[in-house]
C-alpha cells in the first residue's frame, strides 16, 4: 500500500499559492471558467451573513453585522435639538462611517480612508431615498424640539462589499433603537429621563411616557456585484475587488423598489442585460437579508 506523498502535496500547494500571487487575474479566471470561485462559492452566491442586535450597551440602538469576514458595528445615540425653520415638525439623522487602521492593511494610521466619506454619503442617500424613517416621528415639540439620531458605523474588518455590510448594520441598529423618555423641565426645555429616574415622580407630564421604537417602512438592502467580461460575481471579497475593478451596487427595498444604484467607474460597461441580472440577484439577496433581520429581531424579543 502506497504512502501519501506529503512533500509533494505541500509543493503543489506552494505552487498554486505562488501562481495566485503572481498572476491573480489568470488564477481567478481559471475558476470563473468553471463557474466557481476560489472560496468554492457559485458566482451568484453571497457569503454567510450574521446579525446581532444590541451589541453596544451604552447606545440607544446598535447592531453587529458580518458578511463573510467583513464586519460592521453600528451604534445610535439620540440627542435633542432645535428643528430647522424649514422643517419644524421633523428630526434628522447624521451618519458617519469610520475605517480605523485595524480594518485593513491598506488603511494607514493618521490618514483617513478615501472610501469612508463616500460610503457615508451613499448610506445617507440610500436611507433618505428609501423613506425607511419618517422624520416626523422624531419630532417632540413642533418648532422647538426634535430628535437627532447620530449613527456611527465602524468597519472592524474590510473584506469587500463594505457598503452592503454597513447598510445592513445601519438598518439593524434602527430596528433595535429605543427612543428615550423625555420631559419638560421648569424652564420649558426638553430633558432626557435617565433609566434610574424612571421611578421618580415627574413635576411635568412626560412628552413621551415610555421608550418607543421607530416605525420602519420600505427597509433598504443592497448587493454589490463585480462585472468581469461575461461574468457577474455577487458579494465580492476584498481580493476580488482589487483584481476585477468594475463594481455595481444595487439597493432595493423590501418591496423590490429600486432605491439606489452605484457604479464607481471601472473598465467594464454596465449593459442593460448585466444591470438586469444584478437587480435579479439583489432581489433574491433582499429576501435572505430580510429573513436574517426578522430572525435577529425575534431573538431580541424572546430575550
Amino acid at each position: 500500500m502506497g504512502v501519501p506523498d506529503a512533500s509533494g502535496d505541500l509543493s503543489s500547494e506552494m505552487e498554486v499559492d505562488a501562481f495566485r500571487r503572481l498572476f491573480p487575474l489568470r488564477y481567478f479566471e481559471r475558476h470563473l471558467s468553471e463557474s466557481v470561485r476560489p472560496d468554492a462559492r457559485p458566482l451568484g452566491r453571497a457569503r454567510d451573513t450574521t446579525l446581532a442586535l444590541g451589541a453596544v450597551a451604552s447606545a440607544h440602538g446598535s447592531a453587529l453585522a458580518k458578511i463573510g469576514s467583513t464586519t460592521m458595528l453600528a451604534a445610535i445615540k439620540m440627542e435633542v435639538m432645535t428643528p430647522s425653520t424649514e422643517s419644524p415638525d421633523e428630526g434628522c439623522i447624521a451618519i458617519d462611517f469610520h475605517m480605523p487602521p485595524i480594518c485593513s492593511p491598506i488603511v494607514r494610521p493618521g490618514r483617513p480612508a478615501e472610501a469612508a466619506p463616500v460610503i457615508s454619503k451613499q448610506l445617507s442617500d440610500t436611507i433618505s431615498s428609501s423613506g425607511m424613517i419618517n422624520l416626523k416621528e422624531l419630532s417632540l415639540v413642533s418648532g422647538k424640539a426634535a430628535w437627532i439620531a447620530y449613527l456611527d458605523i465602524y468597519c472592524l474588518d474590510a473584506d469587500g462589499a463594505l457598503f452592503d455590510a454597513a447598510l445592513l448594520s445601519a438598518v439593524a441598529a434602527f430596528s433595535h433603537l429605543q427612543i428615550p423618555i423625555v420631559s419638560l423641565n421648569d424652564d420649558g426645555k426638553i430633558v432626557v429621563i435617565l433609566e434610574e429616574d424612571d421611578g421618580t415622580k415627574l413635576e411635568k407630564e412626560p412628552v413621551n411616557r415610555e421608550k418607543r421604537k421607530l416605525t420602519l417602512s420600505s427597509i433598504p438592502f443592497s448587493l454589490t456585484c463585480i462585472l468581469h467580461k461575461n461574468y457577474i460575481l455577487a458579494d465580492p471579497t476584498a481580493e476580488e475587488e482589487s483584481i476585477m475593478e468594475t463594481l455595481v451596487t444595487v439597493g432595493l427595498d423590501s418591496s423590490s423598489r429600486l432605491v439606489s444604484f452605484y457604479k464607481p467607474g471601472g473598465p467594464v460597461l454596465a449593459y442593460t442585460s448585466a444591470v438586469q441580472d444584478c437587480v435579479a440577484l439583489t432581489r433574491q439577496r433582499v429576501k435572505e437579508l430580510q429573513e436574517i433581520l426578522d430572525e435577529a429581531i425575534s431573538g431580541m424579543e424572546i430575550d
